[in-house]
């Protein structure tokens, strides 16, 4: 268990040569010197050949704390959560915060759908409707679950670095286990994003074509879902160097980037459209 001053030194240490997996704190503050061949801050985070730098000896208490994943984060208060957020423990972090406000923009696409059926006035829409409300319901759900797999995927990457290494053999089957947790710690931020993308397209649907004194949660909903998607790529892009599959982390990394532009757009018609007020046609099948 690592105390203040320990914490404090491992904020201050040189640490892009650690993978951060699905937890993206404590990590080096932005504007440190990068290490010989890595990317610059505004670049894609993908492997580079790197000088090995010094061990920071204070991540070593960060991975051989405990962490518990026999509960769900969904079964917390949200003082709860938020609390275990601000704590010094290493879950929740960085990548469960972009699933909960991911759940939290899909939510409120849920609830403007609800006070949009069954009403005279969008029964030209009801089809639309009646697919929204099971669909973002079905992206809470998935959200929330997501949350869960973050501290998961800490967790398998915690028992990798935990993992013998005195001889050759016990080196490789570490490092080895460390590129396989790398790898789940990605993949799982990775499904957020793309989740994200699911739910700003709902609300730009619903845009125009559903209650109009709701019309500014489609808006918040189309802002959450940019927030959970920036959130959750920044996690992906941290853990690519640790992949050992330079072909693998730059598709990841274009995958992840063309998905986040694509959920940004998005989120601007849906602002464009919610200001201007204005009721739209109904959604074609072969749109829907």
């Amino acid at each position: 268990m690592q105390d203040a001053t320990t914490h404090q030194a491992t904020d201050r240490c040189r640490t892009d040569h650690l993978p951060v997996t699905a937890r993206s704190h404590p990590r080096c503050p932005r504007g440190a010197p990068a290490a010989p061949g890595a990317p610059a801050d505004d670049g894609p985070m993908v492997p580079a050949r790197r000088a090995a730098p010094a061990r920071c000896d204070p991540w070593v208490g960060l991975y051989n704390r405990a962490v518990d994943t026999s509960s769900r984060f969904r079964d917390l208060t949200v003082a709860q959560f938020v609390d275990a957020l601000a704590s010094g423990e290493p879950v929740p972090g960085g990548g469960a915060a972009a699933a909960v406000a991911g759940s939290l923009g899909a939510a409120l696409v849920a609830m403007v759908a609800n006070l949009s059926a069954g009403r005279p006035r969008y029964v030209q829409h009801a089809a639309l409707l009646d697919r929204t409300i099971p669909a973002a319901q079905e992206l809470v759900d998935r959200m929330l679950a997501l949350a869960d797999e973050d501290a998961e995927a800490f967790a398998g990457y915690g028992a990798a670095m935990k993992l013998p290494r005195e001889t050759d053999e016990e080196k490789a089957t570490r490092s080895a286990a460390i590129r396989t947790a790398a790898l789940a710690a990605t993949l799982s931020p990775l499904k957020t994003v793309e989740a994200s993308l699911e739910v700003v397209a709902l609300a730009e649907a619903l845009a125009g074509r559903s209650n109009k004194n709701a019309s500014s949660d489609l808006e918040v909903a189309a802002l959450m879902s940019v927030a959970a998607c920036r959130a959750a790529a920044a996690n992906v892009f941290i853990n690519l160097p640790s992949l050992g599959d330079e072909a693998r982390a730059r598709e990841l990394y274009e995958r992840t980037e063309a998905m986040a532009d694509t959920v940004e757009r998005l989120a601007a018609q849906t602002r464009e459209l919610v200001r201007k007020g204005e009721a739209r046609d109904p959604l074609s099948e072969t749109a829907a």
